[in-house]
């Protein structure tokens, strides 16, 4: 018996350094690459006389990843480590509403980068091209809409997240960790549902449509060089193609990782039992894009440094 709970006990030691390692591995890689290219970002945008549309949203993207990062990785440190009520109710709160808000500004912010490109690379005949915006401030409101469309969606969360203390477990719901979710009333469940599915339907329409626009603009530019020049000169085209071909990547990531996930979790409501390995893949799926953002906008940089070098 005693060999059996020895057996037992290392295989929990096991489970739980796996789990330290993995959460840390994917977490603390997220936090580094958002920080840094978040630093790099602003301390460019401050310094430079010229600033740039892009650099603006992209640092608006990286810091709505950050807080994703952040906030899952506070409220999923407690199971890691074995803490009981480690944030309590107003963390719980903070932490599950600030996630959702920033999932959502992921989302809008992504969309906005998509059709801001789109309309850098058309020309200035065209609607897109005269809609494109000459200055950062000009795109402010709209990073503004953003925060306005995604506080109210996700209000609900400030009132139906609470720490397990004393609630009856079997009227709530695991959330993360040790936050849970309360019961509501249907039509305040489906109620908020639809908004964020008309918020997600909507912005992954305009980001499938701007997408789109700048595939067939890259398809337009490829024939046209190939009939002037040598195809070997496609490679060292302009930055303004190389930033586009960066974003298309971007976009795809984030395409994988949002519908992967919403597939994901829609296959976990109707399993009885999480398995460890089941909750890592949904852990990794909704961090996924937040993590590995940087490293593709990292890429941008590095093409844009060679083309400049270049000239």
């Amino acid at each position: 018996m005693s060999l059996f709970l020895s057996a037992s006990s290392n295989v929990m030691l096991c489970i739980d350094l796996l789990q330290g390692i993995i959460f840390f591995s994917l977490t603390g890689l997220g936090i580094w690459g958002n920080t840094f290219l978040f630093v790099r970002y602003v301390y460019t945008f401050v310094m430079s006389s010229e600033k740039k549309v892009i650099d603006f949203i992209i640092i608006h993207l990286v810091f709505s990843n950050a807080i994703i990062i952040y906030s899952n990785g506070i409220r999923d440190i407690a199971p890691v480590f074995r803490f009981r009520n480690f944030l309590g109710s107003a963390g719980c709160k903070t932490v599950v509403y600030l996630g959702r808000v920033a999932r959502g500004l992921s989302i809008c912010t992504t969309c906005l980068l998509s059709v801001v490109q789109a309309m850098t690379i058309s020309p200035s005949t065209t609607l897109w091209g005269k809609l494109k915006p000459r200055t950062a401030w000009q795109v402010l409101p709209y990073l503004l809409l953003c925060w306005v469309i995604n506080l109210p969606i996700s209000s609900n969360l400030l009132f139906y997240v609470t720490a397990v203390g004393g609630v009856n477990r079997s009227t709530i719901r695991a959330y993360g960790g040790h936050c849970f979710l309360l019961a509501s009333r249907h039509t305040v469940r489906w109620l908020f549902l639809c908004l964020m599915a008309l918020r997600d339907v909507l912005f992954q329409g305009v980001m499938g449509w701007s997408s789109g626009h700048m595939a067939f603009r890259l398809y337009e530019h490829h024939k046209r060089v190939l009939y002037l020049h040598s195809s070997r000169l496609v490679v060292s085209s302009s930055p303004e193609i190389r930033a586009t071909v960066n974003i298309l990547v971007l976009m795809t990531c984030f395409l994988f990782f949002f519908w992967t996930d919403f597939m994901f979790s829609f296959y976990l409501g109707f399993m009885v039992a999480h398995g460890v390995a089941l909750l890592y893949v949904k852990f990794f799926l909704e961090l996924g894009y937040a993590v590995l953002s940087p490293f593709v906008l990292r890429s941008r940089d590095g093409c844009g440094a060679k083309a400049q070098n270049a000239h």
